[in-house]
C-alpha cells in the first residue's frame, strides 16, 4: 500500500488526525502524525484487518537541536499479515516534549518508552512505569540530548553503599586473576 492510500485510509477511520507523507530514501512507507493524534493512528493501524500492523519493531528518538520542532519519535511497524513495514514519525517541541503512551496498544512498548525518556526526557503520558531504566536514578540531565555536555564534572553518587572494603575487592582481584 503506498502512502497517499493509506493516508487516505488513516484519514477515514481517524477523521481529525493531522497526517503527512514523508519522503524515504529507502522502501518504508513513511508518516508524520501529530503528538496528540498518535495515540488513535496507532490504534487504527493495529486494529484494522486491511492494516493489522500487530507489532512494534522499534521505538526509538532523534535530537536536531537547535532546530525546532527539536525531536523526533520513530515507531517502525510491521505488519506480518501484509508483509509490510510503517515509518510514523512524531515532531515534539523543546519546551514541552511529550505524548500518550502507546503500551497499552503494543506491550513492547513499556521498556521502549522508557528507554526514549531516560536518555531524551520525552515523557510519555499515562505510562505505567515511567522510571528510569538505563541511567542511575539520581542521574542529573538525558545523555542523548545534543546540548548534554559531554565532560561531566560530577562525583559519583549511588542509592547503596559499598558492600566490600577497599582491601576485600583488591583480594578478591587478586584471587580472581590467580585463577586463571
Amino acid at each position: 500500500m503506498d502512502s497517499t492510500a493509506l493516508v487516505a485510509l488513516l484519514q477515514d477511520a481517524v477523521p481529525h488526525a493531522s497526517l503527512e507523507a514523508a519522503p524515504s530514501v529507502d522502501l518504508h512507507t513513511t508518516l508524520y502524525v501529530s503528538p496528540e493524534d498518535i495515540h488513535a493512528v496507532a490504534a487504527t493501524l493495529r486494529d484494522s484487518p486491511d492494516l493489522a500492523f500487530t507489532l512494534l519493531a522499534e521505538l526509538t528518538a532523534a535530537d536536531y537541536w537547535p532546530r525546532e520542532p527539536r525531536f523526533e519519535l520513530v515507531y517502525m511497524l510491521v505488519s506480518l499479515q501484509r508483509r509490510t513495514r510503517l515509518r510514523l514519525k512524531v515532531r515534539l517541541q523543546d519546551a514541552d516534549p511529550q505524548v500518550p503512551t502507546v503500551s497499552d496498544l503494543w506491550p513492547a512498548a513499556n521498556w521502549l518508552e522508557r528507554e526514549v525518556w531516560d536518555l531524551f526526557g520525552i515523557a510519555f503520558q499515562s505510562h505505567p512505569d515511567p522510571r528510569r531504566l538505563l541511567m542511575p536514578e539520581d542521574w542529573e540531565g538525558y545523555p542523548l540530548r545534543k546540548d548534554y555536555p559531554v565532560q561531566i564534572r560530577q562525583t559519583p553518587r549511588t542509592s547503596e553503599a559499598l558492600q566490600v572494603t577497599e582491601e576485600e575487592f583488591r583480594a578478591n582481584v587478586l584471587k580472581d586473576r590467580l585463577s586463571r
